[in-house]
Order: structure tokens, then C-alpha cells, then sequence
């Protein structure tokens, strides 16, 4: 057989790996073969053991299938422990990128009947240089092509093309019409070793190759046990993350509607913007809203962001002012020009905003990019960060005037006996209205709705967007109303109490078997969306309890029952997974009011230090950031004031105001 017949035969798939090897080589294709190993690529790259074409800031591998990228030695690759769990989330997380990727691409089917498995299948290669393949094969397998990781990516952050509209979709259909979708085939080889009829060592490769194609029902290659995790998580009929009855993902009223399948967003921003457009998509888009991706996924991209970046000029100024924040913080980008595009959006969205308001028109989109401007601060900046700017209570007060022009409350009350689905904007109302009062120590602006609902146990729909029962969410705003009286001297202690220990009483109600609070990934490794809102619960929960023992007449941190709930929320959090692709950033009020009466003696502290080194560079960011800045003022000051022996008690809201802090910890 030629050299050229080898190499398309390779090239198509249908080579065989033969049983013996050939007498001689050439040294040609023998020199061409051999390489050395590189020893400075990243070290996600390292541990999936693939080629790294180390990329600046991020590798194209890492970028294309949504890693973290890490060139400096992170703390898990020391622990083989922490080596496997890194590996397992990994893993999740290119499952989830491509099955995401699958349900997004609208594959045009062949015409023709297509072979079986075993037979020769033309690869992207035999059709169009034009698409991209979708995935790295194998580099340890002798029988998959090399994969050129040079190849240019559409959308990096310096090098752009104007053409593309919409930026997240590489094969636009607008763009690409006759372009069909690959498919993928994975080939797993294993390899025994045997020494004197003694296994000894196991190897074992996996080889993927893109195909146009699709595999017929009747041809399907044989299953084996330890592969049926597969099937389980990703192919079963229910639920493909959580393994447990389905989920609703149809639960909430979208302003924009549910889009189609095929609705591709066409955002129009100038030349000079669409680097923090992309940025936008590719880094921050994911940030905003963890939990509900993990109950619905996609939809925070497709029915909520997207969307109101095409038809809302004012929260896409939002937006790219968001953007271009955390590019300057994560990318320690300095200069003019970063700042000067910081405020020109933040002034266009204002403006925007002030216009709408002016003219009294389009008042689902002006609380759609006010609701913008207090949240996705949440996600990004470094506490230090200051924008010459409104306070974000001040923008929600004008929020909380377009939620009732709208009628959002009366509607969430009346209409959800029916089975309604809730107000999206009205649900992130809520959210920030909630928690957002106990940072004032003021009443929630909706108090009454809420405590109507909670009578009634109907949803808001905070349990699908933020984690947390909506009926401990309403718990949490009866005691937020109870600080605000108290700190008002609206109430004598003998009434507080009794508020106190009613309120306790519901608590109580509220509480489930500590057998029901288990970790939430399966045994597969996928997550269960309903574990981890219980879990989320019983750390509000206990947040809760703790932040109703604080307004307890002459309460001090150091009592004992005090320092219990601490120490038992400090045992809860083992139930969160951490790390980037964990879910502290959704904890950040629990950890507030927990750590605010911890002791120098807690081991709340060490677990927060913990944590924070787990999140690394992530920790310094956002409402997380924020919250560890104003946990060290506080625990700064209570542990001056312990080692002078006066005991006093140093509360948080006090040294926001000493600080000039106006955080929405959140």
C-alpha cells in the first residue's frame, strides 16, 4: 500500500489497526511522527492529556469547549483527590457544552440511507474546508488525523470579523446555507498487558471523528456497563442533568416570548463595540444567572439576555458597560480607553432610560434594563471599583414605580391560582427587592404581596431563578420587616420578642430530615437541580435563623446558641460545591449574615479561606468579592474591640456606611 493510500485511509476512517506492526518505516513519515511533549501548556490540557496550542490568557481547546483555562499551577493538581473531582467537572462541563451545542445546530438530514457503523464514513474533510470541526479528536490514538489547533477562531477578542452578526453562532444559517451539521463518532480502543498471563497494565484511547452522516437506528454498536452513564445522563427521555422527574422548562413569563429553535439573535452594535459584545457572550453571559441555567439550561441566553440585546437599546449599553468592567478587572486592562467605554455606556443607558421615561412608552423595557443596571453589577468588578453614579436603590426605586404601572404584583398574586406561569421581571424584582432591603434595613417595597403568597403557597419563581425556596424567601422578608421596625423604635422589646419567636415557629415548619440534604451530583457525576435547591434552602434557612437571633434584645455574637447556628451553617456548606464551576456566588447573603457573627474562633472562617482559594482569581470578583471586603472590615473591628475586652458588637451595616460602601450583596 502507497504512502498516500495510507494517509486516506486514514483520512476516511477506514483503516484498520493492524495486529502486527510493519517491518520497516520511512524515516520521513518516522521523523514526521515523532515530537516532544510540551511541558508549558495549560493545565486543563494537561490533565485531559490533549494537545495545548498555548494560547494567550486562554488555549483555543479550553475556549472552544467553555474550560477554564489555567497556565499557573492551580492547588488541585497536588491532591490525585482533587485531581479526579477536576476531571469529573470537566467532563460535565463538555458534556453539557456539546449537548448544547447538538440541540442548538439544526442539522440538515442525507438524502441517502446512510451505511452502518462499520463501514467507511466520509469524514467534514472529504466535503468543505469551510466548517470547523466541532471537536479535538484524540491525539493518543495512531489512527486519528492531527487536529491543527493554529486554525483561526471566529470570534477572539482582537481579532474579529465585522461580518459576522451574530457572534456566538459560527455557522449562522443567514451566513452559511448550505452548510450541513456534523456528526461525531467516538471509537474507545482498549489496551491489556499481560506479563506471564498477569494483567499488569491497561490502556485505554478514545478517537473522535466528524462525519455528515447520522448514524441509522438499526446499526448501533454494542453497549458495554461501564459506559451506560452515557445513556443515562444525557439520552434518557426525563430529565438530562438531574436524573430526576423533569423539570418545567417552559416555568416562566419571558417578556420576549418563547423563541424558536431557530430564532438566531441579530444584535446591531458598531465595529469598534463588538469586541465587548463578544466578550459579553463568551465570558459574562454565563455569570448572571447560574442556578437558573442549572434548571432550565439555555434559557438565560436564549429567552432572556439575547433577546433584550437585540430589541433594547438601553440594556445593550448596560450590557457593554458590564463588559467592558470585567474586562478591565480580569484582565487587569488599564487606560483611557477602557474607561472611556465604562462610561459612555453607562451615560448611553441612562440616556436611553431618561428618554423612555420622558416620553411615559416601552415600560417593559425600561424595567428590563433598570432591573440590568442593579443586577449584573452583582456578577462583576472588584470592590474597590467605583462608578460616579446613581445608588442601585435609587435606581430601583424607579423599578419598583414600573413594576406597579405595570401591575406585575396584582398579577402574580391573582393570576397564579390559574397555573400561570410568573413575570420573569417581576421575579428578579422580587429577588433584589428581598435581600436588597435587608442590605438597607428597610421593609421590602413588596412586603404585602409577598406575604400574601407565602398564605396562599403559591410561587413567585425564586427556587428556579436563584436557588432558594420561595417560601423561605417570604420567611426572610417578615424578618427583614421586623429589623426595619426595630431599628425605627417602632416596637418594645417585649413585642419583639414575641415577633421573634413566632417567626422561629415558622421557621421550624419549614424544616425538612437531615437525611434529605445529600451532595447534589449523582453518581455520575450530573448534577440534580432539586438536591441543590434543597440544599441552597437549608443555608438560607439557617442564614435566616441566625439573622433573626442578631435582633434579639442586647443579642452578642459570642452566646452560645449564636455561635451553634454558625457552626452548623459552617457544616451545611459542604453541601455547596465550590470552585468556578460551584455555586458560592449564589450564597453570598447566607455567608454575609453568617460571617458577620462569626468569632475569631470560628471555623467559619477557615472555611470561607478555604473557598475563597478554591474560586482563586473569581473570589475577588462580583457580589463574592465584595462580601469577603466588608467580612474582613467587620471581623477587623469585633476582634479590636475583643482584644480591649469591650465586647462590642460591630454590625455590618454600620461599616458600610463608615466606608462609604453601597454594596447589593446579593
Amino acid at each position: 500500500m502507497s504512502t498516500q493510500a495510507v494517509a486516506q485511509s486514514v483520512k476516511s476512517g477506514s483503516m484498520v489497526a493492524p495486529k502486527t506492526a510493519p517491518a520497516k518505516a520511512s524515516p520521513t513519515k518516522s521523523a514526521a511522527k515523532m515530537h516532544r511533549r510540551s511541558r508549558s501548556g495549560c493545565f486543563t490540557c494537561r490533565l485531559r492529556r490533549k494537545k495545548c496550542d498555548e494560547g494567550k490568557n486562554q488555549c483555543k481547546a479550553c475556549k472552544h469547549l467553555g474550560l477554564k483555562c489555567e497556565y499557573k499551577r492551580p492547588m488541585w493538581w497536588s491532591n490525585n483527590e482533587q485531581r479526579k473531582q477536576q476531571k469529573e467537572t470537566i467532563k460535565n462541563i463538555i458534556k453539557r457544552t456539546k449537548l448544547s451545542e447538538k440541540t442548538s445546530q439544526i442539522g440538515t438530514s442525507c438524502a441517502e440511507t446512510p451505511p452502518g457503523l462499520s463501514h467507511s464514513l466520509p469524514t467534514s474533510a472529504t466535503y468543505s474546508e469551510a466548517t470547523a470541526r466541532t471537536r479535538a479528536p484524540s491525539i493518543e490514538s495512531q489512527h486519528s488525523p492531527d487536529y491543527d489547533f493554529n486554525q483561526p477562531l471566529s470570534h477572539d477578542y482582537y481579532d474579529y470579523h465585522p461580518h459576522i452578526v451574530s457572534p456566538p453562532y459560527d455557522n449562522n444559517a443567514h451566513f452559511q446555507p448550505f452548510v450541513s451539521t456534523p456528526y461525531e463518532v467516538d471509537i474507545k480502543t482498549e489496551r491489556q498487558m499481560f506479563v506471564n498471563d498477569i494483567p499488569t497494565r491497561r490502556d485505554s484511547t478514545i478517537s473522535t471523528f466528524s462525519t455528515y452522516q447520522p448514524p441509522p437506528p438499526q446499526a448501533t454498536l454494542p453497549s458495554f456497563p461501564e459506559d451506560d452513564w452515557i445513556n443515562e445522563d444525557i439520552y434518557n427521555t426525563g430529565d438530562m442533568f438531574s436524573g430526576e422527574e423533569g423539570l418545567d422548562f417552559d416555568f416562566f413569563d419571558f417578556s420576549h416570548g418563547n423563541p424558536q429553535a431557530s430564532q438566531q439573535a441579530l444584535i446591531q452594535v458598531d465595529d469598534c463595540d463588538r469586541p465587548l459584545l463578544d466578550h459579553f457572550i463568551d465570558n459574562v453571559l454565563r455569570l448572571i444567572f447560574p442556578i437558573l441555567e442549572v434548571n432550565q439550561h439555555g434559557s438565560a441566553r436564549s429567552e432572556v439576555i439575547l433577546p433584550a440585546l437585540e430589541s433594547n437599546r438601553s440594556y445593550l449599553h448596560c450590557c457593554l458597560s458590564v463588559s467592558a468592567i470585567h474586562l478591565k478587572s480580569t484582565r487587569g486592562l488599564q487606560g483611557e480607553q477602557i474607561d472611556n467605554d465604562i462610561l459612555r455606556h453607562r451615560c448611553a443607558t441612562i440616556t436611553e432610560l431618561c428618554g423612555a421615561l420622558n416620553n411615559d412608552s416601552n415600560h417593559l423595557q425600561i424595567l428590563e434594563a433598570t432591573l440590568g443596571m442593579i443586577f449584573f453589577q452583582c456578577s462583576v468588578g472588584r470592590p474597590s471599583d467605583a462608578l460616579p453614579d446613581v445608588p442601585w436603590h435609587a435606581h430601583f426605586e424607579a423599578a419598583t414605580s414600573l413594576v406597579r404601572k405595570l401591575e406585575l404584583p396584582h398579577a402574580m398574586v391573582h393570576d397564579n391560582g390559574a397555573r400561570t406561569h410568573p413575570p420573569f421581571n417581576m421575579t428578579l424584582a422580587s429577588w433584589i427587592d428581598i435581600l436588597g432591603a435587608t442590605m438597607l434595613g428597610r421593609s421590602p417595597q413588596f412586603a404585602d404581596t409577598y406575604r400574601e403568597k407565602n398564605q396562599s403557597g403559591s410561587t413567585s419563581g425564586l427556587c428556579e431563578l436563584m436557588g432558594c425556596e420561595d417560601s423561605m424567601m417570604y420567611l426572610i422578608s417578615e424578618i427583614a420587616c421586623l429589623d426595619a421596625l426595630k431599628s425605627a423604635n417602632g416596637i418594645n422589646d417585649m413585642q419583639l420578642c414575641q415577633l421573634i419567636g413566632s417567626l422561629g415557629k415558622s421557621l421550624d415548619t419549614t424544616e425538612v430530615p437531615p437525611e434529605s440534604l445529600t451532595w447534589p451530583y449523582s453518581s455520575t457525576g450530573a448534577i440534580r437541580p432539586r438536591q441543590l435547591s434543597r440544599n441552597m434552602t437549608a443555608i438560607f434557612r439557617l442564614a435566616a435563623r441566625i439573622y433573626l437571633c442578631s435582633l434579639v434584645p442586647h443579642a452578642s455574637k459570642d452566646d452560645p446558641t449564636m455561635q451553634g447556628l454558625v457552626e452548623r451553617f459552617t457544616g451545611s456548606l459542604q453541601l455547596i460545591p465550590h470552585g468556578p464551576d460551584g455555586f458560592d456566588r449564589s450564597i453570598v447573603w447566607p455567608l454575609l449574615i453568617a460571617g458577620s457573627q462569626s468569632t475569631s474562633r470560628s471555623i467559619f472562617r477557615q472555611a470561607l479561606a478555604g473557598r475563597m482559594a478554591s474560586l482563586g482569581e473569581h473570589a475577588e470578583f462580583g457580589s463574592f468579592g465584595r462580601m469577603v471586603r466588608l467580612l474582613q472590615e467587620v471581623w477587623c473591628q469585633t476582634d479590636e474591640a475583643d482584644r480591649a475586652g469591650s465586647g462590642q458588637n460591630v454590625h455590618w451595616r454600620d461599616v458600610m456606611q463608615q466606608k462609604g460602601w453601597d454594596f447589593l450583596l446579593i
